[in-house]
């Protein structure tokens, strides 16, 4: 392609929306344009790229045996419905995109295809015979972020695998999940990212167990934990880890003490001398399910850990069916209004005791008249303790369960694991912490869709059977972006040699130079003839002006017929060092296809 015929614009300085640096970059050269708020358009470089990421998701795919197709974007509310997902997707988290139809039907644009998918299947398979089968899809999705950011990252519009495979049984489930962990592998590794594998929370999707594929970059939304040893990693999601030890408690005595202006462990804890592990806060929350039923749950754990809001979520909504629900809609710490609609007096925020009483919680419908209580295990073996008195200005020390304290009956693993906790499987390694961005992420489903939309196989012995599921997903478009997060320098983009747009591109100093411009041609000419997929820069711009386009829209290997043709050589420069090697003419072609063919 010549630049002179491409729709190329590139921009000087930073995007005034532009917020981290491969959003920034991609803006500035010419490969996204933003049209509203998460919605980007595919310049012509970034569709070559995210062609080219797309042919080796369908290489990596088809390999294992799965078979291509595409589904409908448009799905039926009445599918999310069976599967009870639809109020969680359009109130709970509000990522679909809902509407209606001329006749007043309601209808979603897919955010993922579960459903769907779910539905052909039990259409489509009767018999054990059939089993297994995997489908997949190149697809785009839709989801209403709240906050679109990031460019491609957290778009409400995105390019997305998914993968649906069906079985008889969990062993044949494991298998496939085996087959998709080393094909999301050799994909990542193949586009040359580096990354990790690890645990994930399944989140709205479901199912048993998950594992998320993780690009490393500094602006990455997630946090990861990983060992040393490179036997754990998990998102700080679904980490577990040990806690450092507590310290031993000072106070020997129950008696409560006036402690004013210590509404924070860091203010209590300097104006007691003591540690935080020697606390015990107590957190509230509102929890709503789908029911409406509203539930104010106290989570009581060590002063120095921190609520894992997800682990929470989940421990609530598997409480659901005690409150007559099905799921959990929201999850919040009650502001100011909340507090005044759902309390008969002022809370003694930053004094709460783990027996703050149930008389204070106002009789409403749909309120549950008691404290859902929960504690956490960092809190169960604390000894003479100290914690909230229920009174503003007040706490207790010296306080234990079993005696002025009443423990929980629901004790959990609600915390978050954090860098420098030890390691549940190796308490000598120490937990170390990491960014990262999530581009794939594959689920063991179960029977969680078959069995809530009935659709079942008949086995051997002619008994009907729920299907066996799982769920494979990875974003095309995200890895794209990820791939520019990991790697670009002041000058701009750096692309890996696979999945680059152009892998060379032939710079003419200066038009006016018919010699340049002649060795230019042919060299542009015999590289794409040999494969080596080249751009010609042919435009009536001044050399600097090439040179840094070149740069910032990271094409491997630039080519310029510059000064060394009196020597009958080229100037070959590596994007990713901008090292340059001056190469005779006739050596160019054999040159650039062993470098290109050496990349693994």
């Amino acid at each position: 392609m010549r630049l002179s015929q491409m729709l190329l614009v590139t921009l000087r300085e930073d995007p005034a929306l532009g917020e981290i640096p491969s959003h920034k970059l991609l803006v500035r050269a010419g490969y996204i344009r933003r049209v509203g708020s998460g919605i980007y358009a595919y310049l012509p470089l970034m569709w070559r790229v995210l062609q080219k990421v797309s042919r080796i998701v369908r290489e990596e795919m088809n390999a294992t045996g799965a078979q291509e197709c595409l589904l409908p974007q448009v799905q039926p509310a009445e599918l999310w419905q069976e599967s009870g997902r639809w109020d969680t997707y359009t109130q709970a988290e509000g990522i679909m995109f809902a509407l209606q139809d001329r006749k007043g039907r309601e209808l979603g644009l897919g955010p993922t295809h579960e459903e769907v998918i779910t539905a052909i299947a039990r259409d489509l398979i009767r018999s054990y015979r059939q089993l297994p089968t995997h489908l997949y899809q190149i697809q785009t999705k839709f989801r209403d972020e709240i906050r679109p950011r990031f460019g491609l990252m957290r778009g409400r519009e995105f390019i997305m695998k998914d993968g649906y495979s069906f079985h008889t049984d969990e062993e044949s489930l494991r298998q496939t999940y085996a087959d998709m962990y080393r094909a999301y592998s050799n994909i990542l590794r193949r586009c040359g990212l580096q990354f990790r594998a690890v645990e994930a929370d399944s989140g709205a999707i479901g199912g048993s167990g998950s594992t998320e594929f993780m690009v490393l970059a500094d602006a990455g939304e997630d946090e990861i934990l990983y060992t040393e040893d490179g036997r754990y990693a998990a998102n700080v999601e679904k980490a577990v880890s040990l806690p450092t030890d507590a310290v031993e408690s000072p106070f020997k005595i129950y008696e409560k003490r006036e402690t004013p202006g210590t509404e924070t462990i860091e203010k209590l804890c300097k104006f007691l001398n003591c540690s935080p592990t020697q606390v015990v806060k107590n957190v509230l929350y509102e929890a709503t399910f789908d029911n409406g039923v509203r539930v104010l749950v106290l989570v009581s754990l060590r002063g120095d850990q921190e609520v894992n809001e997800v682990k929470l979520q989940n421990e609530l909504t598997d409480l659901a069916p005690c409150y007559k629900g099905h799921t959990l809609l929201s999850l919040a710490i009650p502001d100011a209004d909340a507090q005044a609609q759902w309390f008969r007096q002022a809370l003694p925020l930053g004094y709460i005791a783990p027996d703050l009483s149930d008389e204070i919680i106002r009789p409403e419908k749909q309120v549950s008249p008691k404290f859902l209580r929960l504690a956490d295990q960092t809190a169960v073996d604390l000894k003479n303790f100290v914690t909230g008195a229920n009174e503003s200005g007040y706490h207790v020390v010296g306080a234990n369960w079993g005696q002025e304290f009443t423990l929980s009956e629901r004790v959990v693993d609600v915390r978050k694991a954090q860098g420098g906790d030890r390691a549940p499987h190796d308490p000598s390694q120490t937990l170390q912490t990491a960014r990262g961005i999530e581009i794939g992420h594959i689920f063991q489903l179960g029977t969680k869709y078959s069995t809530a939309m009935g659709a079942t196989y008949t086995n051997e012995q002619g008994e009907e059977k729920p299907l066996v599921m799982g769920c494979y997903g990875v974003g095309v478009s995200r890895l794209a972006q990820a791939a520019v997060e990991q790697s670009y320098d002041k000058n701009g983009i750096i692309w890996p040699i696979a999945i680059a747009p152009y892998h060379a591109i032939v710079v003419i100093p200066n038009l006016n130079d018919s010699k340049q411009v002649a060795v230019a041609e042919q060299l542009y000419a015999d590289l794409n003839a040999a494969g080596i997929e080249t751009l010609l820069d042919d435009r009536s711009e001044r050399a600097g002006v090439k040179f840094k386009d070149a740069d910032l829209i990271g094409i491997p290997l630039r080519i310029v017929t510059g000064r060394a043709l009196q020597a009958g050589k080229v100037e070959v420069v590596l994007r990713a060092t901008l090292t340059a090697t001056e190469i005779a003419l006739e050596q160019v072609v054999p040159t650039l296809k062993n470098w290109i063919e050496a990349v693994p």
